[in-house]
């Protein structure tokens, strides 16, 4: 009986530990002071009328710098980031995927294991190893090196959760279209697809998860004038945390979950 409360007390702190600083970024976004947000002055929603473009009083204080400009283009810049990584490294990892598992060929099992290794490497050793590359190639820091250089990470993941459900697939399936008379073509299309489309779109929206919020390896190989949203968040941070910066990481938050319910809601229905 003891032991059964330690646990239960345990997974209580667990939770507590893990979501409590979550909950405070939320509360204090609606924190009222313009200069220091961890001193209560007052309930408001001004933050995110501000950061939606609305009229606001806070805006019109002395003390505030006025940066939505910049956030709007921040935000534009990483949406368009994350679509192309997302459309490229579904593509490029589920074609691996399949190749991976339907093909035999030699050093197949260390073919694989290679393509753990951008998901276990730090991310700042990847983002100097990507810097030194362009540099030495010599493709100009811009948005395309941030694409590139998400997508050699972005990849492994994808090829991960397509593999992971080509590994429940069962082959006889396959084996039986093809008895059938349908091409590979038309196997692909009607049988395998279909049978891995929640592994691929799971892929999907974790690459694109991971591109919106990647800070350290975007850092290094963004150049001048290609600032994304966590980079903006970054340099708004280093100039004192006000609860613009709260509203920001609350409506991120916010995406995250819808983009996650959706990927549960579109996976029930293919089931």
């Amino acid at each position: 009986m003891a032991l059964k409360r330690l646990l239960s007390l345990y997974g209580f702190m667990f939770f507590v530990f893990v979501y409590a600083p979550i909950l405070l970024v939320v509360v204090f976004s609606f924190n009222a002071n313009p200069i220091n947000m961890m001193i209560w002055d007052g309930f408001t929603l001004d933050w995110y009328r501000l950061i939606l473009g609305l009229p606001t009083t806070i805006a019109d204080s002395p003390t505030y710098i006025d940066s939505t400009p910049q956030l709007y283009a921040a935000v534009r810049t990483s949406f368009i980031v994350a679509i192309s990584t997302t459309l490229i490294s579904t593509l490029f990892g589920t074609a691996l995927a399949l190749a991976v598992a339907r093909f035999r060929f030699r050093f197949a099992g260390f073919y694989r294991a290679m393509m753990m290794v951008p998901m276990i490497m730090p991310d700042i050793v990847l983002g100097i190893a990507l810097l030194i590359f362009f540099i030495t190639i010599g493709i100009n820091l811009s948005i395309i090196s941030i694409i590139i250089g998400q997508c050699t990470f972005l990849i492994s993941y994808v090829f991960v959760t397509v593999s992971a459900r080509l590994a429940q697939l069962d082959q006889t399936i396959e084996e039986a279209s093809a008895d059938l008379g349908a091409t590979p073509a038309q196997t692909f299309r009607k049988v395998t697809l279909p049978a891995i489309a929640p592994g691929v779109l799971g892929g999907a929206l974790l690459a694109f998860i991971i591109s919106m919020d990647d800070l350290v390896i975007t850092y290094f190989i963004a150049g001048t004038g290609n600032t994304t949203l966590p980079m903006h968040i970054w340099g708004m941070l280093r100039r004192g945390i006000k609860p613009e910066i709260n509203a920001i990481a609350t409506l991120m938050l916010l995406f995250t979950i819808v983009i996650a319910a959706l990927g549960l809601y579109l996976r029930s229905r293919q089931k």
